[in-house]
């Protein structure tokens, strides 16, 4: 009997799935003609035991497609992120030029007109470094004296007044700042025409001195040189009063001076090609008064 059923247990296997398949055939036609069919339950079993199959087989399959898309669509952003990061500094580039070309033009309209207010040649000199000592406030300059600019020059920018050149190489020059200590102009009030003495006192702000009791002087006011001592040309702006100390029983009065120059934010200044006779006296005969003279006629209207 058992040898009888091993015999034929493979035809009835066979058997059994020509029926099933013809079962299924004559369900999927009758569906197929929209009558309502319910899965017998071998079917059913089927489906059922196939289902989870299915599922573990195709996770995979599904998790690699989407990963691929995750991955080609991580691929495009950050391709976008560099273009727009690329497009983003240009547009940042291109905004720094334009304020810089806007300011560039602001300054070059000043110099412009400072330059025609001048008698004497301008020279511009690029400013190439800085002391900031306590002692000492000057600007190292990239002029020397094979650009005729020699000690006792005044130094300006299109702003108003920045120093004196104090010293000379071949291809620099050293140049003593307003707010310097030792540094000393003679000045006036733009409003009252009150004289005094502007002086450094080695911070950022201004001492302006001036002896004759009750002169007008007011927060606000507008100082300028006033050509006297004959080191620096008439009516270069050199700050705005910030404060007053003018007490009866001071035999000198003082006022604080913003200086108009920004010192710090400096990178250009211009150099006049010429001394004014205090200075044209003080350095006679130190070395470089064949070239101050050269500098005079070059300057001369």
């Amino acid at each position: 009997m058992g040898d009888f059923f091993r015999r034929i247990r493979l035809p009835l296997a066979f058997a059994a799935l020509v029926l099933l398949t013809t079962f299924f055939m004559i369900g999927d036609q009758r569906a197929a003609r929209g009558e309502r069919v319910d899965a017998p339950w071998p079917l059913s079993a089927l489906l059922e035991a196939a289902a989870p199959i299915q599922r573990a087989v195709r996770w995979p399959i599904e998790r690699a497609r989407e990963s691929w898309a995750e991955y080609v669509a991580l691929v495009d952003i950050g391709r976008d992120n560099a273009e727009l990061r690329a497009r983003l500094v240009g547009l940042e580039e291109e905004n720094l030029q334009l304020r810089e070309a806007l300011v560039e033009s602001g300054n070059l309209r000043r110099v412009a007109a400072m330059r025609r207010e001048f008698e004497s040649e301008l020279l511009p000199a690029r400013v190439i470094g800085q002391d900031v000592s306590p002692y000492f406030r000057s600007l190292l300059l990239d002029r020397g004296r094979d650009d005729r600019v020699l000690s006792g020059m005044p130094v300006v920018s299109d702003r108003g007044l920045v120093g004196l050149v104090t010293a000379t190489t071949p291809s620099a020059a050293r140049a003593m700042l307003l707010v310097d200590r030792r540094a000393a102009v003679d000045a006036v009030i733009e409003r009252s025409r009150a004289l005094g003495i502007v002086r450094g006192v080695g911070t950022e702000l201004l001492e302006f001195a001036y002896l004759v009791r009750g002169a007008d002087v007011k927060v606000g006011d507008a100082v300028l040189t006033s050509g006297i001592g004959g080191v620096y040309p008439k009516g270069l702006r050199i700050g705005k009063v910030v404060s007053v100390r003018a007490n009866a029983g001071d035999l000198v009065h003082t006022a604080r001076v913003a200086p108009i120059v920004d010192f710090g934010q400096l990178e250009t200044a211009f150099v006049a090609l010429a001394r004014g006779p205090s200075m044209r006296l003080l350095y006679e005969g130190d070395g470089d008064a064949q070239s101050d003279a050269s500098a005079g006629e070059a300057s001369a209207p």
